[in-house]
């Protein structure tokens, strides 16, 4: 929502595997929240704190609110929950909709529906988060490779 939580996680972590497959020139990775509550702030220090001690970076990132222009400039588009998928598709264009998706469709080791909001919990939620991000970030990759030209 405040895009300081799960979807700059998600961002380093897939940031980090694009990087490290040598796609970053043909991937382009990004994160925005669905409300302007945190504009330019840098991650969470427990999700910055979680995400390093598995190697990811989320340093440099800070939190920008999704825009208009998002919607044409991206080809896929992944919310953490419902509640932002919600808003995504109240904001997008008809033609912009199959875009759109939850983050969990790429999940294999989890069955969580959505990527729960750590926000307000402890060190178990900002933990679950990042093992359900790297699962669903590390399908993704391998689906876009292989669909790859």
């Amino acid at each position: 929502m405040g895009n300081i939580c799960r979807s700059p996680t998600a961002h380093g972590v897939m940031q980090h595997l694009v990087e490290r497959a040598g796609l970053a020139h043909h991937i382009e990775v990004d994160s925005a929240g669905t409300h302007n509550y945190h504009p330019g702030e840098p991650p969470d220090e427990r999700s910055q704190a979680h995400a390093h001690r598995r190697g990811y970076d989320l340093s440099t990132q800070r939190a920008r609110q999704v825009r208009l222009e998002d919607f044409a400039h991206f080809d896929l588009i992944l919310a953490m929950d419902r509640e932002n998928l919600d808003r995504l598709e109240a904001h997008c264009g008809p033609e912009h909709r199959h875009k759109l998706g939850l983050l969990t469709r790429y999940c294999t080791r989890h069955t969580d529906a959505v990527v729960p909001d750590p926000y307000y919990g402890g060190a178990a939620g900002f933990e679950h988060v990042l093992n359900l991000v790297e699962d669903a970030c590390e399908n993704l990759l391998r689906q876009l490779q292989t669909e790859r030209p």
